[in-house]
This record gives structure tokens, sequence and C-alpha cells, in this order.
């Protein structure tokens, strides 16, 4: 039977840990068996000898340069790597005009390409006729959204694969890979054995470089999680501020508000302080969470939120953060309603829909006696001048629209008291409309 994941020769001993332990099969890629296996997208690709042009999307040291290399030498393709990072036009003509070259020979190319993201629109284009003519098969390798950060045409050409950060699992395999390929046991306990796990946020490139930095120091004894938090530094998060991460995290925060769970509002609030955020966007967020989650249920949110901001604003770290951490608990406590955020969205459609629609007669300013004899602000019921302080016949609406219901309140919070006023005007209106045609119709 023919081997479906042939070896790739192992690199020098004197190279990183991390580039002697690159995976020699497939099979031996960790953490991604949802692509690599035997049902998986790639799995599939080798066993049919047939590879289409992917982008591979992960966060870093989850295996994409690995698994390129790999299915280059598991279907027979001539592997050819550029960066984006230091490669620029030249660098893909040349290799653009390789690929044309071998090709004639009956030699196809699979061209790596890492960190796609990082060429210009103009510069993805040049990859569309080559990939279209099968020149080359393309593996791009992007951390970033593919959706946001290539071109469509050429995502249009491409299948997505997305690489899952590596678990605590996957994780310990490589390091029990590590170990014997060194053929040392890490003098750790079993807690800092857990600890090293787990500050390597699921990059396998960055544990593995621990891992090294850990034998270089000579230890003998085992070292506790504390003894190798002081040895090894701590790795930064992975967080862009303009980025996926970005806007996942904040989305993780605004739906556990909505939620009404404050454990994982806590948590997701953390997670963007600890991770670098900008402390006063975070303010703002929340005020924003405050209008359209909460809006009338709970009026007292919005002057916590905007209040949490000033407080942050007098206080900084890291005494102004419990301001923040504080509203968000208060607003993923108490009551929810998006009434009033609906009800403008359709108003606003409406006026949009609608055009300039004239405002009617008797609710127009008349401060000029031409206006008044225009007719402006006549037959204008005074509200006050009503029982209940309300003109129950008077109509606000342009006259070409009548009366539109927009905002609709819940039975939460402050708006089941509003909700109670909104329908015994709605009867009280309804009913002096009736008499009122009924008097009409008795004049007549």
């Amino acid at each position: 039977m023919t081997d479906l994941f042939p070896a790739t020769p192992l690199p020098p001993a004197a190279a990183p840990l991390a580039e002697r332990l690159r995976p020699v099969s497939l099979a031996d890629v960790v953490g991604q068996d949802h692509l690599t296996g035997p049902d998986g997208a790639l799995g599939r690709m080798v066993a049919n000898h047939s590879l289409a042009s992917i982008i591979l999307w992960g966060p870093p040291g989850t295996g994409k340069t690995s698994i390129a290399r790999l299915l280059a030498d598991a279907v027979g393709l001539r592997f050819h790597q550029l960066s984006a990072v230091f490669s620029g036009v030249a660098d893909l003509k040349a290799a653009f005009a390789d690929a044309d070259r071998l090709a004639a020979t009956g030699q196809r190319t699979l061209l790596f390409v890492d960190e796609i993201h990082r060429f210009n629109r103009a510069q993805q284009d040049g990859f569309l006729p080559y990939v279209e003519r099968g020149t080359v098969v393309l593996v791009g390798a992007t951390t970033e959204n593919p959706s946001f950060a290539l071109n469509a045409a050429l995502l249009s050409r491409t299948q997505v694969l997305v690489l899952h950060r590596l678990d605590d699992a996957a994780l310990a395999t490589l390091l029990a890979r590590a170990e014997a390929a060194t053929g040392t046991a890490l003098p750790l306990t079993g807690d800092a054995r857990a600890a090293l796990v787990t500050s390597a946020d699921g990059d396998g490139r960055f544990l593995l470089g621990q891992v090294e930095a850990l034998l270089a120091a000579g230890v003998t004894e085992a070292l506790d999680p504390s003894a190798l938090a002081a040895l090894l530094h701590r790795r930064m998060p992975v967080y862009d501020r303009d980025r996926d991460g970005h806007y996942n995290l904040m989305s993780a925060l605004h739906k556990s508000l909505r939620g009404s769970d404050p454990q994982a509002a806590l948590y997701w609030l953390a997670r963007m302080l600890v991770d670098g955020e900008d402390p006063l966007y975070l303010a703002r967020r929340l005020v924003r969470m405050a209008i359209e989650d909460i809006g009338l249920a709970d009026p007292r949110a919005l002057a916590m939120a905007t209040e949490a901001w000033d407080a942050y604003d007098r206080l900084g770290s890291p005494e102004g953060e419990l301001a923040l951490a504080q509203v968000a608990v208060y607003l993923a406590c108490t009551a929810k309603s998006n009434a009033a955020y609906v009800a403008f969205k359709q108003a606003m459609s409406d006026v949009r829909a609608s055009g300039t629609l004239p405002v009617p007669l008797p609710l127009r300013n008349a401060p000029t006696g031409l206006l008044k004899r225009l007719g402006h602000g006549r037959n204008y019921r005074y509200d006050h001048d009503f029982e209940g302080g309300v003109a129950l016949e008077q109509c606000c609406f342009p006259d070409a629209m009548g009366e539109t219901v927009y905002y609709r309140p819940v039975e939460r919070g402050l708006e089941i008291k509003l909700k109670e006023k909104l329908d015994r005007l709605r009867m009280l209106r309804a009913d002096a409309i009736r008499a009122a045609g009924d008097r009409d119709s008795e004049g007549s």
C-alpha cells in the first residue's frame, strides 16, 4: 500500500527544538485531527492525491508551516516558501517564473506564503492567474480573519481551513516528544508541568522554546510552579486591538452582559484588561451596552456606566478598573430591554424610506404673524389644558403617516410601568377618536 504521509528528512541536531520536532507526517501533527485525519479536508485531499489551493487560518504555533511542507511531500509537489513580511513584487515574479518553467516539465509547485495577509490587494491579485492555471497550488498561512484580510477574488479560488489553538492534550504530547528527543525528563513537579502547558496559551512553538530555556538552565531539582515562573518569562497575550481577537473578546463581554451572566462578564472584562485593552474603550462600550440592552428597563444603568467612565478617567489604573468591574456586574444583573433601541432603528428606517414629510400645521412653530396667518400652530391642543395632561385626539405624526407604534415596552424593570401607562393612553386615545368621529357623524 502506498504511504499517504511520506516522511521528510529530519532537521540537523543543531536546529532549535521546535524545528527538530517538526512532524514527519500529517499523522504526527498534533491538535488538528479535524483537518489532518482520514475524514478531514487535508486527509481526503492527500488520499485522493489531489491538493486544492487553501488558506490555513489559525493562531501562532499551531502547525501551519509544518502542514504546508507535509502536503507538498504527500502529493509530490515541489515546495517553495515565501514570507509576506520579507518578500516583495520581485520575489513573487521570480517564484511564478520558476513555477511556470517547472510546470512545462510536468513538475508542479506548492507555493507556501506565510503571513499572506500582509500582502496588499494588488499583490494578492497577482496570485490569481497562476492559481487559476494550476501552475501553483497556493497554501497561504494567516493569523488574521481571511474575510477581512484577503481579497474576495483570492478567497473565491481557495478553501479556508481553520486550525485550532492547541489544547492541553496536544501540548502535553509535544512535551513528551521533547523529552524523548532530548533524552531528558523535565525537572518539574506535576503542578509545574501543568503550569508550563498553561503558560503556552495554545502555542506549540512557544512551549518548545520554554522547554529549551528550561533545559539550558541546567536545573537538577524539580521546580514547583512558583520556581518555574521565576525562571521562565511569561508569554505575552496574542491580542491586536484592531483585529479579530479584539472584536471576539468584546463580543463575548457584550453577550455575557446581555445574557445576565455577571461571572462570565467579569472574566471577559479581566481578559481584555490583562491583554492590554484600553480601559477607556471598555468604559465607552459599557455605556453603549447600558443604552442598547438595558435601556428604559433600568435608566440608572446609563448613569452608572457614565459615572464608571468618569471614575476611571479620574483614578486611572488599577483603582479605576474596579469601577468598570462594578458597573459590568450591575449591567449583567439588572433588568434588560432593547425596546427603545429597536424602536429608534425602526423610526430611522421609516424616515429614510419616506423622505421629508411635512410637519403638520398644528405642530409647526409660529414665531411671526405671517406664519400664524399661514396656519402654523393653528388648532394645536395644549396638552396641559386637558384632563390627565394629554390631548388624546391630537396626532403628532405627519399627516401622510398617521399613528405608528415603534416603542413597545417589555414587561421587565421600569418598563412594566411604562407599558401600563402607554397601554392605558392607547385605549383612551382610541375612545376619544371614536367619540370625535361619532360627534362628526351627528353634526353632518
